[in-house]
């Protein structure tokens, strides 16, 4: 060996590079190293920096959509509960109002039957003493006839046809009411 040749650490054989391919290699290596970190790398860390402020801020977005969904929804609960007591209410008012209409139609209904039997009885009482009137006059007029007949004089005479009906009918009156064999007066 000569003192001019490199002793190889590790014999690489026909892959030990030559010194200039060796040095060649480490200049490119060196400007692509340059090249990466001027011109690539800051894209990269441009891009990264532009993704994680996208992402943050979709974050944060999210999160205020959240919140905000957060207090429509406890908003929505809160007016559900007004309205369902509201209803609750109403419901409760109609029942009372329909128990208090129900009372004053019992109460109007009670009025107008004891009208109605009032006038009722007004009108029958009236019926009964114009028929009393009618019979009397009648059972008077047959009386009188009868009567006539029976002592043989006239009895045209009104004040002695009325003394005549009314003794009768005294009569009549003061006899016992007798009942039939059914029952029937």
């Amino acid at each position: 060996m000569t003192g001019n040749e490199l002793v190889p650490l590790i014999d690489l054989g026909p892959l030990a590079p030559e010194l200039p391919e060796f040095l060649a290699g480490l200049v490119l290596l060196g400007l692509m190293w340059v090249v990466i970190a001027k011109a690539v790398a800051p894209r990269f860390e441009t891009l990264y920096e532009h993704r994680a402020s996208e992402i943050e801020g979709g974050i944060q977005h999210a999160e205020k959509i959240q919140t905000e969904a957060d207090q429509a929804r406890e908003l929505y609960e809160q007016k559900l509960a007004e309205v369902n007591e509201s209803v609750a209410r109403a419901r409760e008012e109609a029942k009372v109002r329909g128990e208090q209409i129900v009372r004053e139609a019992k109460e109007h209904a009670a009025l107008e039957q004891a009208r109605m039997i009032a006038q009722a009885r007004a009108q029958i009482s009236a019926e009964r003493q114009q028929a009393a009137h009618e019979l009397t006059a009648q059972v008077g007029g047959l009386a009188t006839t009868l009567a006539g007949r029976i002592v043989g004089e006239s009895l045209d005479d009104d004040q002695r046809a009325r003394r005549t009906v009314d003794r009768f009918l005294a009569d009549l009156e003061a006899q016992p009411v007798r009942t039939a064999p059914d029952g029937a007066q």
